[in-house]
């Protein structure tokens, strides 16, 4: 897969959010019947270990689904995607973390997280 422009990435992130938004669905059911399944655990309306096992499936192939795409899924809790881009010459993944309203940000390739800075409006660096 190639590099993402800011625009293509809003696009194809606009595209994801029904299979993000069910990953995080997802995510919390498996949690909850996983805690049920331990050893103490409370029992859960959502079922048991079969339950768990679809749950697990379905996150792998929701999960499968992102990656297609040429993003990276780097976090699961809370879900971080990125798209690898390039701003101004520069490698970048632009990033996308679970509770942002838009693709907002961005960060270079060498700096990871820690280096995520705001996107121009006009989708330039920041």
């Amino acid at each position: 897969m190639g590099l993402f422009t800011v625009a293509e990435a809003r696009d194809e992130l606009a595209r994801l959010r029904p299979v993000l938004d069910e990953l995080v669905r997802v995510r919390a059911d498996a949690a909850e019947l996983a805690a049920s399944l331990r050893p103490g655990g409370r029992a859960t309306e959502l079922g048991g270990l079969p339950e768990w096992k679809a749950a697990q499936a379905r996150l792998d192939d929701l999960m499968t689904t992102v990656q297609r795409t040429g993003a990276e899924l780097k976090g699961f809790a809370p879900l971080l995607v990125d798209f690898p881009a390039e701003l101004d010459g520069t490698d970048v993944l632009l990033c996308w973390l679970e509770g942002d309203r838009e693709l907002g940000w961005y960060h270079r390739t060498d700096l990871g997280f820690a280096g995520r800075r705001p996107l121009k409006t006009a989708g330039g660096p920041g």
